[in-house]
């Protein structure tokens, strides 16, 4: 093995900030979920809906939400499937094929959304802005456009983040 096969070993400060970036993001995704969690909802159930009620008529191919919110399609077939059980969303077939499904907000889950987005924006700006000065927050969120950039997802369906 040659020296142009050894792997790039971060360095002391890389690894520091690696692992920093790994508990922060990871601690930051549970307190997120926990405060919806007290209200009934998961955060990957409150991003679904609010990404509904964000897409026109509320309407959006499932498939294209999974890419969106960088879940797999079966995980948003499931999240989809309790929230179809609590009168929150509807799945119908898409209009342009018969293989793709559509999912639609309902009423109920729009009075959800909109009830839950002031207990989620607190919950944000407590766990992830407040903690943050305003220039560290635009650069974090300029650092992770970057990444965002150098990997743009080849299909949702080889992710299963959430």
């Amino acid at each position: 093995m040659g020296a142009a096969d050894q792997p790039r070993w971060l360095s002391a400060a890389e690894q520091e900030a690696w692992r920093a970036y790994l508990r922060g993001s990871r601690e930051l995704a549970v307190a997120l979920d926990k405060d919806l969690a007290e209200h009934g909802v998961s955060l990957p159930e409150y991003e679904l809906i609010s990404m509904l009620s964000e897409a026109p008529r509320g309407r959006q191919r499932m498939s294209a939400l999974a890419d969106f919110i960088v879940q797999s399609r079966s995980r948003v077939t499931h999240t989809a499937a309790r929230l179809e059980k609590r009168g929150w969303v509807l799945r119908e077939p898409a209009p342009d094929d018969g293989r793709g499904v559509v999912l639609c907000l309902t009423p109920a889950g729009r009075a959800k959304v909109e009830g839950l987005a002031r207990i989620h924006v607190e919950s944000v700006r407590r766990h992830l802005i407040d903690p943050l000065t305003p220039e560290q927050f635009i650069a974090l969120g300029d650092a992770m456009q970057s990444v965002r950039d150098a990997n743009p997802l080849a299909g949702a369906e080889e992710t299963d983040a959430h």
